[in-house]
């Protein structure tokens, strides 16, 4: 137990229990678990740190399937998805601290080693601090509530996230409600309409403030149209209504610029009220810790290898930007977790490249790309660039520019903003963009007339 020191009001640290690895991943979940056996793989002393008690994070309420069709070549649950991770790791020696919340992340002091980060955490047992070269944040996201979008109206009971009902019915075994409107067609949404009806619970529509559904075609298809549910575009909850529980809502179209029509307004009976609007990585422990935010995907800001501007800390997954398929994720986080392992076992070396000092390019999206992802490139190197648009469209084009010029130009072919696209980008785009004294680089991503 840690004493305190009258002197000056602080408690000594000396107490604190303490161990050292190489890799300390927090986060438990898809992210984490592939992070931390890449890590282990290439050689490293490797911690997770999870707040649940249960490796699997989000995964161990997705029980319908559509995981792993890319990873494993075959269809499973997301249980099912996880279950294989969980047994990888359990037969290694990665050190698990499950129930464990991470308070904070501190990097050595420079009259110690500044090389060094610690992760204090605190669980039933006490608090403990783990030291490790590298971290991986690998924290996943959290829901939008209805505070975030302003819904106005009465505070019934009634009103629940999609992932919060999702846990109740698939978790807890729990109903929710009887008679459920859901507010927005992302993923989550669309598949939780249909895990209502098969519930029993009866869905009245799922209702879309933009003029094209946000989930994936394949979700819209099997959740809404083999079960008849409805799908409403430009149209959102202007209200909520009810006393003590959700007895109805109040609907309205919208018009181009988003703002409510006056005279569409119609009340939908309902006593229950899913919001499906949108998904916020979790960064709090990543602002603590000095990490800068890209104000676009509210994610870190990182390099090629997912390092991010604190050296040691690199981020991945859900955490980095909102992933549509878990496959995705396990695909990025291995490589985080083999570029932190290469950092901590190489004491700062590149990986996956050469380190180049004279290279330092920043990458920021034009057209109608929403963000691209790395937010920075520090090595002539083939460069997987991410990116989402921001509306769909039939016809566009990626381009790459350096100081105004065309440096790189792909095909023309459709976009939409509920896939995340993937675009490699060639070592010698990068070094045509020094050439010309360039310091960013601009993914744009330009609609195309069709002839």
């Amino acid at each position: 137990m840690a004493t305190f020191d009258k002197r000056d009001g602080r408690a000594e640290a000396s107490a604190v229990a303490k161990q050292a690895f190489d890799v300390v991943v927090i986060g438990g979940g898809p992210a984490g678990m592939a992070a931390a056996l890449a890590a282990h793989k290439a050689g490293a002393r490797v911690a997770i740190v999870e707040r649940e008690q249960h490796l699997g994070g989000i995964l161990r309420q997705c029980i319908h399937p559509g995981f792993g069709l890319s990873h494993f070549k075959q269809e499973l649950t997301g249980p099912e998805y996880a279950q294989r991770f969980i047994d990888q790791v359990h037969a290694t020696d990665i050190a698990l601290f499950l129930n464990s919340m991470v308070i904070g992340i501190d990097s050595g002091k420079p009259a110690e080693d500044a090389a060094v980060h610690t992760v204090t955490l605190m669980s039933p047992a006490g608090m403990m601090q783990l030291t490790g070269r590298a971290i991986v944040l690998a924290m996943g996201c959290r829901e939008r509530t209805r505070s975030e979008i302003k819904i106005p109206g009465s505070r019934p009971a009634g009103v629940f996230t999609a992932g919060l009902a999702q846990r109740y019915i698939n978790i807890e075994n729990l109903k929710p409600g009887s008679r459920a409107v859901i507010l927005g067609s992302g993923d989550i949404g669309l598949i939780m309409a249909r895990r209502c009806t098969l519930e029993g619970i009866s869905v009245e529509g799922v209702y879309e403030l933009m003029p094209y559904a946000n989930g994936l075609r394949r979700n819209v298809k099997n959740c809404l149209d083999d079960f008849d549910i409805p799908l409403h575009l430009s149209t959102t909850v202007t209200r909520v209504i009810g006393h003590d529980r959700v007895e109805a809502v109040e609907v309205s179209q919208v018009d181009e610029r988003l703002a409510p029509i006056p005279g569409t307004e119609r009340i939908v009976p309902c006593d229950t009220l899913l919001l499906s609007v949108g998904l916020i990585p979790e960064n709090e422990l990543s602002v603590a810790a000095g990490v800068e935010l890209d104000p676009r995907t509210r994610g870190a800001v990182v390099d090629q290898s997912l390092q991010t501007g604190v050296p040691g800390i690199f981020a991945c997954g859900n955490v980095l930007h909102v992933h549509d398929l878990a496959d995705n994720v396990t695909t990025e986080s291995e490589r985080a977790g083999a570029a932190a392992a290469a950092y901590a076992l190489g004491g700062g070396a590149e990986t996956n490249a050469v380190a180049d000092t004279s290279c330092e390019l920043t990458v920021s999206p034009a057209g109608i790309a929403g963000y691209a992802l790395p937010g920075r490139i520090t090595a002539v190197a083939l460069t997987k660039l991410n990116f989402r648009v921001r509306r769909p469209v039939d016809t566009a084009r990626v381009r790459i520019l350096a100081n105004g010029e065309e440096v790189f130009a792909g095909k023309v072919r459709a976009f939409k903003p509920s896939v995340m696209e993937s675009f490699p980008l060639p070592a010698k785009v990068i070094q045509r963009a020094l050439d010309l004294g360039a310091s960013e680089i601009v993914l744009s991503v330009d609609p195309v007339e069709e002839a």
